[in-house]
């Protein structure tokens, strides 16, 4: 599989993601209970994004396809993305999201990672032609945003992990959402929170990466999430201080894919993630250097490894087929 997102790549990716978004079972829900009245299916609960095991998979498995329909909208699957659209992200099924995260219990649900790939879908939304599927999302693009404003300024700590917990990936999703609809308020939250949190940090050991089931590298997506939000002139002399011995190819696991020994356990299934996202990472980190920078080369060739490693599993047993062509999708867009 080549290492850039082609045609044939996405009509691939596109054909399972319209295999799992609206398969509802089995699935794993995230949401809290206060009585029995709360005890509903995951449509009843979620009528746009009640597939792909779980929520914010299915989030992102849209994602992917608006991506896709963005950058090839005349493969066949794209009039199948279109229909799917045109049925589920409609005012009445926003709505419906929008009444179930209004739960008094619901504060947390899916903090920060669902948060952040919600923005991201809405982001994406944004660039297409047809802007109404966007329009129509807004309401709930709206809560997301609210919850960032509300939540980053009582956070006194970053979630320094590599799960869905981590602080800095959903920021660096969020981040493209504020670009792309011009909220310059949330924009600003994100950078001042970044630079408070991680403006300091420095020689980032990474040595307890990767863990069991972690889908990102704590230190490579933090220091994306920089990227991301810095002004370039300020961005390059932190990343010198965060990571100061890539041409000695150290943190050295940061250097290694990762081994995945049973795709069919989905925290283990997660590692495939870990692999996909820390060539998206990689990559971009990669291209933010300067040209004849002799950090490139080995950045770019490690990114390669790591895509190699996870490229052909990205289907196969639904454990990781529910999520891992986003990733992918990430990684060959970088």
């Amino acid at each position: 599989m080549p290492h850039t997102l082609t045609a044939e790549t996405a009509q691939h990716f596109a054909t399972i993601a319209l295999g799992h978004v609206r398969r509802e079972y089995p699935n794993k829900p995230a949401n809290a209970f206060a009585g029995p009245k709360d005890a509903r299916t995951p449509s009843q609960l979620f009528p746009i994004f009640h597939g792909s095991l779980d929520w914010h998979s299915c989030v992102h498995g849209y994602w992917m396809m608006a991506h896709i329909l963005r950058k090839f909208p005349d493969i066949p699957a794209a009039e199948d993305i279109r229909a799917l659209f045109n049925e589920m992200l409609v005012p009445e099924k926003v709505e419906g999201e929008c009444s179930t995260l209004a739960h008094p219990l619901a504060r947390g649900f899916e903090r920060p990672y669902g948060w952040g790939w919600l923005l991201k879908l809405s982001a994406e939304l944004s660039l297409l032609d047809d802007r109404r599927w966007f329009r129509n999302l807004k309401p709930l693009s709206d809560v997301f945003v609210q919850r960032f404003t509300d939540f980053l300024p009582i956070a006194t700590y970053p979630v320094r992990v590599g799960t869905h917990f981590n602080t800095a990936f959903a920021m660096r999703l969020a981040a493209d959402y504020a670009e792309s609809v011009e909220d310059a308020a949330l924009g600003e939250l994100l950078r001042e929170t970044a630079l408070g949190w991680y403006g300091q940090d420095e020689a980032c050991p990474a040595w307890g990466e990767p863990s069991g089931d972690d889908f990102l590298s704590s230190a490579l997506v933090e220091a994306e999430c920089m990227r991301r939000l810095m002004p370039r002139q300020d961005f390059l002399p932190w990343f010198d201080r965060f990571l100061p011995e890539i041409e000695a190819r150290k943190p050295a696991t940061l250097f290694s894919p990762a081994s995945v020994s049973d795709r069919s356990d989905g925290k283990i299934a997660h590692l495939d993630g870990l692999n996909l996202s820390r060539a998206w990472c990689w990559r971009s980190l990669a291209r933010a250097l300067p040209e004849g920078d002799p950090r490139r080369p080995i950045m770019e060739k490690t990114a390669r490894e790591h895509l190699a490693r996870a490229l052909p599993h990205v289907a196969g047993d639904y454990m990781g087929e529910h999520w891992l062509a986003s990733f992918a999708t990430l990684a060959l867009e970088a």
